[in-house]
């Protein structure tokens, strides 16, 4: 496991490089005017902005200096911070277009937002849904089961940028029992105010599990359906072991293989952010960040943001593999 762990981590070098380069020209490519929102009375913020990035260089040059700046620059900047040393004395950072402020401070901004809102109801979705998943199959074709698929399909098939509009007719504008917009300034220090920040809470977090409920449950009830009806498992019967172990050790641990890599590959998304929720309920996170910064041009922070997210793809991805081994012991790779 320990030389299949190796070998991915390092072709994830290349990898990850050669995705860097096509955002990079993409980017590169797209048509619009970085320095339209730069006023002229700034020149010196704006020859800061053109000496960080490079501009006036060929574009080899640029996406090297980008390359420094992302796994040098910053990794530096931030251990000055941790451990109070000066290594990144004098080093330029990436600098964002529209905040005129490094990339990475505006991220770390809104990080928390993000995984309060978008966490949570990805936690929430795979709490209910592998328990729906379950009994559903388990019970297959039962009241349960039905109701079950029902649902699923509507949490599916529903954008959810038509869900959450609902809800806040509803719950917002009529019963007028939640806020319809998230008030990302709110510090809770106190009961009531935990209170508030659980209240505009409910419904983008309910939004958001519906739909991630909706697949994953899916996929449990189908996984648990192919390993219900194996070899292994009349065996373990015959042997006289009870329902209830053989459900949940036997069949439940060898199911939760696909449905590993539906959750892990999912979780990039997490960090992310769901960018037509935040927008819907106006949560002020990394998803409604990158949309701005793409309406804004800001090529330095979409480059940025889009690279992390490749990032997590490729971690999560090799997570996945690693869990196979740990849930399945037939799965080796050495």
């Amino acid at each position: 496991m320990l030389s299949f762990t190796i070998r991915r981590l390092l072709l994830a070098i290349p990898t990850l490089l050669f995705i860097s380069l096509v955002i990079f020209l993409l980017l590169e490519a797209s048509p619009g005017d970085p320095w339209a929102t730069c006023p002229d009375r700034a020149p010196e913020v704006r020859e800061r902005m053109r000496a960080a990035l490079g501009l006036g260089e060929p574009w080899p040059v640029r996406y090297l200096l980008w390359l420094k700046q992302f796994f040098w620059v910053e990794p530096l900047y931030w251990t000055d911070q941790w451990f109070g040393t000066n290594f990144s004395d004098g080093a330029q950072r990436i600098i964002s277009f529209q905040s005129r402020s490094p990339v990475f401070d505006v991220i770390a901004q809104r990080v928390p937002q993000t995984l309060t809102v978008v966490g949570m109801s990805y936690l929430v979705g795979i709490l209910i849904a592998i328990p729906i998943g379950i009994i559903s199959a388990y019970k297959q074709y039962s009241w349960f089961d039905q109701i079950g698929t029902f649902v699923s399909m509507i949490g599916f098939s529903m954008p959810t940028f038509f869900t959450g509009v609902v809800l806040i007719i509803i719950f917002a504008v009529n019963l007028q029992w939640f806020p319809s917009v998230y008030d990302t300034t709110l510090q809770v220090d106190d009961w009531a105010s935990f209170k508030q920040q659980a209240r505009q809470m409910v419904m983008p977090v309910t939004v958001l599990a519906l739909y991630n409920a909706a697949q994953i449950s899916r996929f449990m009830r189908s996984s648990m359906l192919d390993n219900l009806g194996q070899d292994y498992v009349r065996t373990a019967r015959a042997k006289g072991l009870s329902e209830r172990v053989v459900v949940l050790k036997h069949v439940l641990r060898n199911s939760l293989i696909p449905v590993v890599t539906v959750i892990a590959l999912s979780l990039p998304a997490v960090f992310g952010g769901a960018i037509i929720t935040e927008q819907v309920f106006k949560v002020n996170g990394l998803g409604q960040l990158l949309i701005t910064s793409i309406h804004g041009n800001d090529i330095p922070m979409v480059l940025t943001l889009t690279f992390i997210f490749a990032i997590l793809i490729v971690v999560f991805t090799l997570i996945a593999d690693i869990l196979y081994g740990v849930l399945d012991p037939r799965i080796r790779y050495d």
